[in-house]
């Protein structure tokens, strides 16, 4: 009796963990996928897409995206789009980028001459996207035109961007 209960017990056990290494029950990693798409012969468009949310809860879509022509990288810029009629950004300020460890960064204002809606920013990352780790948060000091909003960005964003570029 005894040798049945512990040979159906580790038949048992092995069933388990078969099922568990099953290629049908493998959950996929949570990473958003880098889009590629071409806009042009020649001409490449990189994205990497989130919505976020800022300390007040209201959501933000936040779009990295890389232009490469011919081989060349002509663009590394950040679109931040809220709600209409609820943000209204304040160009030509630039972005505040501030690291956990206290590092500060200002990214150009793309939109100073003219922005496409009032609720659209967009800030050139071409420069600063190579000093920031990929193992700490960063706070991005949204410049609106009656506050300043935070949203913050966790390390599995960052690293993403960095592996676009």
């Amino acid at each position: 009796m005894l040798r049945l209960l512990t040979r159906t017990l580790v038949i048992g056990i092995t069933l388990f963990f078969l099922i568990l290494k099953s290629p049908f029950l493998t959950l996929e990693s949570a990473n958003a996928a880098i889009l590629k798409q071409q806009e042009a012969p020649g001409q490449l468009l990189y994205q990497s897409r989130h919505t976020l949310r800022d300390e007040t809860g209201r959501a933000w879509q936040v779009v990295l995206f890389k232009r490469v022509q011919n081989d060349q990288i002509n663009t590394i810029n950040l679109r931040l789009v809220g709600f209409p009629n609820q943000a209204v950004f304040l160009h030509p300020k630039g972005l505040e980028i501030i690291t956990r460890q206290g590092r500060l960064f200002q990214a150009i204002d793309q939109f100073a001459e003219k922005a496409p809606a009032p609720n659209v920013g967009e800030y050139n990352l071409q420069e600063i996207l190579p000093k920031l780790s990929s193992t700490e948060q960063v706070q991005l000091n949204l410049p609106l035109v009656d506050e300043t909003r935070i949203l913050t960005l966790p390390p599995p964003i960052i690293l993403e961007w960095k592996e676009l570029i």
